[in-house]
């Protein structure tokens, strides 16, 4: 499992670790990535995903993993993701299709 973030692609930093002496010493900078459970309402089911802190505060924002997904560019999600955007905005689609019809 990679440690990268499914939803923003957010992965591993590297950089130094500096002492008192200031010696450098090469360390990783880890993100914070959470096993979470988003509900998508166009599907009306929930997708586990991981995904970093950063990323749920990102899709509260944007009004749910809805909203997250249709304002996200195809270039930074995964194939899944990208699949999982394409059935939200035909749901959603179909939802308004319904409704003018």
């Amino acid at each position: 499992m990679s440690r990268r973030c499914a939803l923003t692609g957010k992965t591993v930093m590297t950089g130094n670790k500096v002492s008192h002496s200031n010696i450098k010493t090469r360390r990783r900078y880890l993100p914070n990535l959470q096993v979470a459970s988003l509900m998508s309402d166009a599907l009306g089911r929930t997708v586990r995903l991981r995904v970093s802190t950063q990323a749920i505060r990102t899709v509260d924002k944007r009004g749910g993993l809805d909203g997250f997904l249709l304002k996200a560019r195809n270039a930074e999600l995964t194939p899944e993701l990208r699949a999982l955007k394409k059935e939200v905005a035909r749901a959603i689609a179909a939802r308004n299709e319904a409704a003018a019809g």
